[in-house]
């Protein structure tokens, strides 16, 4: 059973950190009111990040992943990553307008359209054909303007400072936890 009457259009874009968590979030706040959940994650195949592990176990959330596995060199654009991309965007069709789903994201899907993987006017004509219920998140750097001007709501993620500029990579977070048993809190190990 849908629960909202009016789904709306979420656009996380910039080139700041953070457009995927601000969507993973949104999701968690979804999951938490019972509705149900799909995301559909453009040019990324890797292992499931600790966000993604940790939403599976809700069973009102679906995950599916179109990707290479391989960065993307965007100046000279591999046909397989074209071709995943474009099978991935026919599948959210069919999750979008199926109408089963209260909220859908499709992460990334700012940068195929940027990439000319498709085109911005299938985005959307997707839009336009989503039952009235489905609230749908665009994440992505660039959010083409057609989008932005027909979203109701758009976040520019602004970075002012990142660790990757003193080449520190992503971090797996392997912190082993334990629990405190008396406010049944989960908190991080210490050495002491």
């Amino acid at each position: 059973m849908n629960k909202l009457s009016r789904g709306l259009i979420q656009v996380y874009t910039g080139e700041g950190k953070g457009k995927t968590t601000a969507a993973l979030g949104l999701a968690l706040r979804a999951l938490g009111q019972g509705l149900s959940v799909y995301i559909i994650q453009f040019l990324k195949k890797w292992s499931p990040s600790g966000e993604i592990r940790a939403l599976k176990r809700f069973p009102n959330l679906y995950i599916k992943r179109f990707g290479s596995g391989k960065f993307v060199d965007i100046k000279n654009p591999n046909p397989k990553d074209i071709k995943i991309a474009q099978e991935g965007f026919e599948y959210a069709k069919q999750i979008i307008t199926s109408g089963k789903y209260d909220l859908v994201i499709l992460d990334e899907v700012n940068l195929i359209v940027a990439w000319k993987f498709i085109n911005v006017d299938k985005l959307l004509k997707l839009i336009q054909r989503r039952p009235v219920h489905v609230e749908l998140v665009l994440t992505g750097r660039h959010a083409h303007p057609k989008i932005i001007a027909k979203a109701d709501l758009v976040t520019e993620m602004k970075k002012i400072k990142h660790y990757i500029d003193k080449k520190i990579l992503a971090r797996r977070w392997q912190v082993p936890l334990k629990l405190d048993t008396q406010s049944f809190l989960w908190y991080p190990k210490r050495n002491n």
